[in-house]
């Protein structure tokens, strides 16, 4: 495995880089966003593009194997490599993609929550989303697909226009709010939209 090839890549939908595991909660989220997705790899021990290495390899692939077990429903399988770099040990952690999404992380006590990851963030998903999750095969969603007339024409106005939320699509084509986020969720799982998400502010979507 080439590390140096792989931390050019740089961070990505499928591709997270890690200083280090502090807490099982935080890192289930990553880990189930890319079994939601298309799968990937978490490098722990690169921040920022730079190898800094880890001090306990194997405390490191505990709390990771932790957080796939007891954090994530239902629970994942990850597979670990380990390379040795001057600055010390780096963990690949491969996360396949799952059948048997959708997958939820323990955020707190009781609470769980669904992530998908959109281009380099891991995104709360909604209960809408984690159907469309779970009518999904592998490898099947991210393809280019054919696209329906309303769809075409979401992609045409954001060509011209920075941003669309959720209301203004159903506006633009006609529709219910409800088909609106549909659409787009359908559209940015397949690669043709980014989802943001900002506090205080409304949920939109660009290209």
């Amino acid at each position: 495995m080439n590390l140096r090839a792989l931390i050019r890549q740089g961070e990505g939908e499928q591709l997270e880089f890690k200083k280090k595991t502090t807490h099982p909660t935080r890192i289930a989220r990553t880990l189930s966003s890319l079994a939601n997705t298309r799968g990937g790899r978490v490098l722990v021990g690169v921040d920022d593009g730079r190898v800094v290495g880890v001090r306990d390899a194997e405390e490191e692939m505990y709390q990771l194997r932790e957080a796939a077990q007891h954090y994530i429903e239902p629970p994942l399988e990850l597979s670990f490599t380990e390379i040795e770099e001057e600055a010390g040990s780096v963990i690949v952690v491969t996360v396949p993609e799952s059948r048997h999404k959708p997958h939820r992380a323990q955020v707190a006590p009781g609470e769980w929550r669904s992530y998908v990851r959109v281009r380099d963030e891991s995104v709360l998903a909604s209960s809408l989303t984690e159907k469309l999750l779970e009518r999904q095969q592998p490898a099947a969603r991210l393809e280019k697909i054919p696209l329906s007339k309303d769809e075409l024409r979401t992609l045409d106005y954001l060509r011209t226009h920075p941003r669309l939320t959720v209301p203004d699509c159903a506006r633009l084509l006609n529709i219910s709010r409800r088909r609106a986020y549909r659409l787009l969720i359908k559209l940015t799982l397949h690669g043709y939209t980014r989802y943001h998400d900002r506090q205080q502010q409304e949920a939109f979507y660009t290209l």
